[in-house]
């Protein structure tokens, strides 16, 4: 009790007993809306938000081990995926593909996507660019399927896998991260990260990759954002996905540059 009442009369002293909740799985969540979101919303309530990447894989296994409060993903429920987690839709994004800055490629068709992830074109001249080697970087998650590795096997390859010889990376921030420094590179990611970092996106099928293009469809390859949580969330928890799905929330979704569901027409 004393300990209670010197603290309330200390300035600037943080609250240790303010409610605390903990995130984590899609990086390109993660760095396209969820860690300002997660600022905003402790501004607002003073309840902390702590988050961390990782990948879709990694957020659901940490969300059916109990080791966090909710969990983030870029891909839809699968069979595999635990019954008692509840995925909820909050925002929308797309699978777009980086190249280094200094590469003069601007534009690449489906074909051509899947002709490199298949092996088939290896070099840069092959798409009237370069005479210098494809480098392929690949996400791939230790365990369980990532999010933008799930969109590529479905969207691009239709069921496939990737065959071509590449680097694989279990975080998207780290191919994200290669990308920006090697002229060759070549990799696929979400737009509502990449837009962040210092890379280029290519067209694809002559339709950039900008929130309005997704927002009305013209871009061919959107894909959800979901927040995950189990059957009986914490009160905090609720609260926070209940803010996230707010007018409120939803505007400042957009605000970060990402698709929010009320951009949708």
């Amino acid at each position: 009790m004393l300990i209670t009442l010197l603290l309330g009369h200390l300035p600037n002293v943080p609250n240790i007993y303010a409610a605390q909740i903990i995130g984590s799985g899609c990086s390109v969540s993660h760095v396209g809306y969820l860690s300002a979101i997660a600022h905003e919303f402790e501004r607002l309530t003073g309840t902390k938000v702590l988050v961390r990447g990782g990948g879709s894989a990694v957020g659901i296994e940490d969300l059916s081990a109990g080791r966090v409060d909710f969990a983030t993903s870029c891909r839809k429920k699968m069979p595999t995926d635990p019954d008692d987690i509840e995925f909820i839709q909050v925002a929308w994004c797309a699978l777009v593909f980086i190249v280094h800055k200094s590469n003069p490629i601007d534009n690449i068709t489906i074909d051509d996507v899947r002709g490199i992830y298949k092996g088939k074109i290896t070099n840069w001249k092959q798409l009237n660019g370069p005479d210098m080697p494809i480098r392929v970087f690949i996400l791939r998650a230790g365990r369980g399927l990532s999010g933008v590795e799930s969109s590529i096997n479905e969207m691009v390859l239709e069921g496939k896998t990737p065959t071509a010889n590449a680097l694989t990376s279990a975080s998207t921030a780290i191919v994200e991260q290669l990308v920006e420094r090697t002229p060759e590179g070549f990799a696929a990611s979400g737009f509502s990260s990449a837009h962040k970092r210092d890379v280029k996106m290519l067209k694809l099928n002559g339709t950039s990759p900008n929130k309005k293009n997704i927002a009305r469809g013209r871009y061919p390859l959107k894909r959800p954002f979901f927040i995950l949580i189990p059957k009986n969330p914490k009160i905090e928890t609720q609260k926070f996905i209940d803010f996230i799905l707010s007018k409120e929330g939803q505007r400042f979704i957009s605000s970060q540059g990402v698709v929010s569901l009320s951009d949708i027409r």
